[in-house]
């Protein structure tokens, strides 16, 4: 072999292992998931019994963690984007919450455990969640609560299953007017760039880019909505601007009771820094209606 095929030869084999080395990485860096060795440790540690649980539906893995009473009417929390069952870590482990609710907080698909890095679309999730909320029905009522992505997603499910008792929208992204997708994001949504993007950030990636497009298309059917609805969001969230909440009020005509509870100092994450209001706030909801 001269030496010019075997210099060619060996920068061929090292872009190979460069980039079968980074997709290893993207795949495995990122992934904003919890290991179930450090899941069995966060539980023991609080002493509360858990289910983990990865069912089927529709071809799909759906993963999702249950704490509470079996028997009891049911939370189900959304994660918003990227993000895993994790995010609402400490409501499942909530004594108040779990003496008095079954608590269920699914993977949302392409994150965590359920299909991880598989985009979906927000009414492809909707039919996957709904079919996960039928699979494990209990017979007590529902009430659905999203963060952020999230809060489009339960006002989609509740549009295409009107079953749900009641929905609680913590920071949600519904108004399309006041999306912005970046345009940097569109080469990311391309073969083959979308698959050097790492961990959770490639399905978060899509599904963002989509969103505004979903959003005026679920747009002329808000009307619809018939779950009662609780709207808590920061006046001061740049991430999806507090223009959200009167989009709502506007377009929510035919919910049977609307509340909005404005946070005049705070930002996007109210899950984790205003976590006893939300949790108060969701209790007296569901006990109200």
């Amino acid at each position: 072999m001269s030496k010019p095929t075997l210099k060619h030869f060996k920068k061929r084999y090292i872009i190979l292992i460069f980039t079968g080395g980074y997709l290893l990485f993207a795949n495995s860096c990122m992934t904003m998931r919890t290991s179930t060795k450090k899941t069995q440790t966060f539980f023991k540690e609080k002493n509360i019994e858990y289910i983990s649980k990865v069912v089927e539906i529709e071809g799909k893995k759906v993963h999702y963690i249950q704490t509470g009473k079996p028997d009891a009417p049911t939370l189900a929390f959304l994660h918003g984007s990227p993000g895993s069952w994790d995010a609402y870590k400490n409501y499942l482990v909530d004594s108040t919450l779990i003496s008095r609710f079954r608590i269920i907080v699914p993977d949302r698909p392409g994150f965590g455990k359920s299909d991880f890095r598989r985009s979906a679309s927000l009414a492809e999730q909707s039919t996957i969640l709904n079919q996960l909320f039928k699979k494990v029905d209990n017979g007590r009522p529902i009430t659905l609560i999203g963060h952020s992505y999230g809060g489009p997603l339960i006002v989609k499910m509740a549009l295409d299953f009107p079953t749900y008792n009641n929905l609680v929208i913590l920071a949600g992204a519904l108004d399309p007017k006041a999306e912005k997708p970046e345009k940097w994001r569109v080469p990311l949504t391309w073969i083959p760039l979308k698959y050097l993007v790492p961990g959770a950030l490639k399905p978060s990636n899509d599904e963002l880019w989509l969103l505004k497009n979903e959003l005026k298309e679920m747009e002329p059917h808000l009307n619809r909505l018939e779950s009662k609805t609780l709207i808590i969001h920061g006046k001061k969230d740049k991430l999806v601007p507090y223009s959200n909440v009167p989009f709502m009020e506007k377009n929510f005509k035919n919910v049977d009771s609307l509340k909005v509870i404005t946070l005049e100092n705070e930002n996007h994450f109210i899950v984790w820094t205003q976590e006893e209001l939300v949790k108060k706030s969701i209790l007296g909801w569901t006990i109200e209606n």
